[in-house]
């Protein structure tokens, strides 16, 4: 265990357990165990947010493990959130480990005792977990294949698990060979609960399931499992036609999660199942995929569910931790379950129950012809709020900012299948057609969105790509797919600039207790100097970017995320689309969505942001990096 340089002294204040957090900590990965994103903080504020500069910066991998061994690589790509308890910064570094760091300075405290055959190198999550047992603190947290806790000093708790660590990969199943993950441990009284990542392109349709483990937060000891796909013993075993549910693989919680500790509820987002584009060997509904869960903290059990996408076909799953909100209703007061998606919809349900507060219209949807595939004939449309991305793909939208642009964007559309949200992938190369066009493929990603619970206002970051998607038949000598994921690739329009109509990424703000979009701003000024459209003088465009939010007493805060997706392509062969991207950290007026300051980063946002008070100052950290430039944990605030 590393421990501090000589001369760091930072007090610690420890909470009395089941005590309300003090002002100005961060003791959950989103703010609060609802994913709200909010902290009550009011320093920084429209009048002074221009002067926030960069009170310290630590690097990802700090140079005390860097000179344990040089060979160490980090990815730019830094997901990592701290959290604030008791006058100290926790966090994961790039390799995985814990360390304590000093709130003012960034200056290390520690960094976590490792055992023994631990290497360096190792892989991170975006967040970690702060629990209290027996009035004492600790930290969660998973790294590659474990689960592990380490005190507040930074040592292994070796009452836990198998001294101190609980291996991950058993649970997942026979079928499972590893364990992968890169939420966020999610605690409900004395439970955490993890998800798992699994690949996006199976070899077969006989894939590990989805398992959502969750432990005793004391002992370590396994409390229960669930799956989205179910069993035989289960009635949503009849969405999964001809017993498909025995060799159906994923529909796993990728994404970080949500839990209500007054009503014992965890909230789970679901992915889809295998294939998540081809889906004729798992006909049906397919339940628990792409759905809302609320299992009851103790047990695992399912206290209510609501699928957003029936047999998906689209790579729609929910990838963001259901908000959990209070919002005004008809006079009371509901607390909601709020799901952000992929394509560019809210659903609201009360978190107790899953009854929608906006009815959810069932609507007929476009139907596949691929031999052997039976879509669902409707799909669930919430009536309340209206969709803050487009979500149709061809002539209707288009980029149209010049006659000569709209004719050269049709003349791309023609070679694919275009149409409504819910268009089917084609299989690539048959009737003259190269696939299908998918216009929702961005919406909301992993950062969710942010709430003020002052003014039931919600704020979502979002994005549209226009995308190339298809299907091929499998080689039965690789696969007994009949089809597989074929393409996904971005397609370019006339010039290099996007094939849709603007804003390409957007911050939407909703008011909650109506449901009614009160804004929506283009989150930057995107490819408005672009040679072919300079001398239109539009205004800002947007970027096609997962970007981060954060909302305070004050301000909304938005960091704008790297281009990781898009690195190496260029317009016209000229112009990086980096330089669409500015890595700024933007501050906007919560009531107008207008930008009140833009400040510069040395690199693009990669993960959540936090807010914390610490000696009278508030800092706001971001973690950044990108594929050119190293991770680190950046910290501003005012002067």
């Amino acid at each position: 265990m590393i421990r501090p340089p000589l001369g760091i002294v930072v007090a610690l204040v420890a909470a009395s357990a089941g005590a309300a957090p003090p002002i100005g900590e961060w003791r959950d990965y989103a703010g609060d165990k609802g994913a709200q994103r909010y902290s009550p903080l009011n320093q920084i504020t429209a009048a002074n947010v221009v002067s926030l500069q960069i009170a310290w910066r630590r690097p990802g991998l700090p140079a005390e493990l860097a000179a344990l061994d040089k060979s160490a690589r980090t990815t730019g790509y830094f997901k990592s959130t701290p959290l604030m308890v008791g006058g100290r910064l926790y966090a994961q570094d790039a390799a995985g480990l814990i360390e304590a760091f000093a709130p003012d300075t960034g200056a290390t405290l520690w960094i976590q005792e490792r055992f023994a055959g631990d290497t360096i190198k190792g892989s991170g999550m975006r967040g970690i977990a702060y629990v209290e047992v027996g009035g004492k603190g600790r930290l969660l947290a998973v790294r590659d294949n474990w689960l592990y806790a380490v005190d507040l000093e930074g040592r292994i708790v070796r009452s836990f698990g198998d001294d101190g660590r609980v291996d991950l990969r058993p649970g997942m199943g026979p079928r499972a060979q590893t364990f992968e993950w890169g939420g966020s441990p999610q605690v409900c009284g004395d439970v955490v609960a993890l998800g798992a990542t699994m690949t996006d392109v199976p070899a077969n349709k006989e894939e590990p399931r989805g398992v959502v483990q969750a432990f005793d937060v004391r002992t370590g000891k396994a409390r229960w499992t669930f799956s989205p796909i179910p069993d035989g013993t289960d009635p949503a075993a009849k969405t999964w036609e001809n017993e498909s549910w025995k060799y159906s693989g994923e529909g796993n919680v990728w994404p970080p999660m949500s839990s209500d500790e007054q009503l014992r509820l965890f909230f789970l987002p679901t992915s889809s199942a295998t294939n998540d584009m081809y889906g004729g060997h798992r006909l049906g509904d397919n339940l628990y995929t792409d759905s809302v869960v609320a299992v009851r903290c103790d047990s695992g059990r399912i206290a209510w569910h609501q699928q957003l996408v029936h047999h998906d076909l689209w790579d729609l799953d929910l990838n963001a931790a259901p908000m959990l909100v209070d919002i005004r209703q008809g006079g009371r007061q509901v607390k909601a379950a709020v799901q952000l998606t992929k394509r560019g919809s809210v659903f609201a349900f009360e978190r107790a129950t899953g009854k929608p507060i906006w009815p959810i219209e069932e609507r007929p949807v476009p139907q596949a012809t691929t031999p052997g595939e039976r879509t669902s004939p409707t799909q669930p449309f919430p009536s309340k709020p209206a969709p803050y991305e487009p979500q149709t793909s061809g002539p209707d939208n288009v980029l149209d900012f010049t006659s000569e642009l709209r004719a050269a964007a049709l003349d791309i559309t023609k070679d694919y299948v275009t149409g409504p949200i819910f268009t089917p992938p084609a299989v690539e190369n048959v009737d003259g057609k190269r696939g299908s066009i998918q216009m929702t493929n961005g919406g909301s990603g992993w950062p969710g969105g942010s709430f003020d619970p002052d003014t039931g206002m919600l704020f979502i970051p979002s994005y549209s790509r226009v995308a190339w998607i298809s299907i091929i038949p499998g080689e039965p000598s690789k696969t007994n797919l009949r089809y597989q994921k074929g393409r996904r690739t971005l397609i370019e329009g006339p010039h290099g600039l996007p094939l849709s109509k603007p804003p390409y990424g957007r911050i939407t703000g909703i008011d909650l207790t109506s449901g009614d979009t009160r804004w929506m701003t283009a989150n930057a000024d995107g490819p408005r100097d672009h040679p072919a459209i300079k001398h239109l003088g539009l205004p800002r465009l947007g970027v096609p970017s997962h970007d981060m939010p954060l909302a305070t007493k004050t301000l909304l805060f938005v960091g704008q995320a790297d281009p990781v997706t898009i690195q190496g392509r260029t317009i016209d062969g000229k112009i990086p689309l980096e330089a669409w991207f500015d890595d700024s950290l933007r501050a906007y007026d919560k009531a107008t969505g207008a930008v009140i300051a833009s400040i510069k980063l040395p690199a693009g946002v990669t993960g959540s942001m936090m807010t914390y008070m610490y000696n009278g100052k508030q800092y706001v950290v971001v973690p950044i990096g990108s594929m050119r430039k190293p991770a680190e944990f950046v910290a501003l605030a005012l002067p």
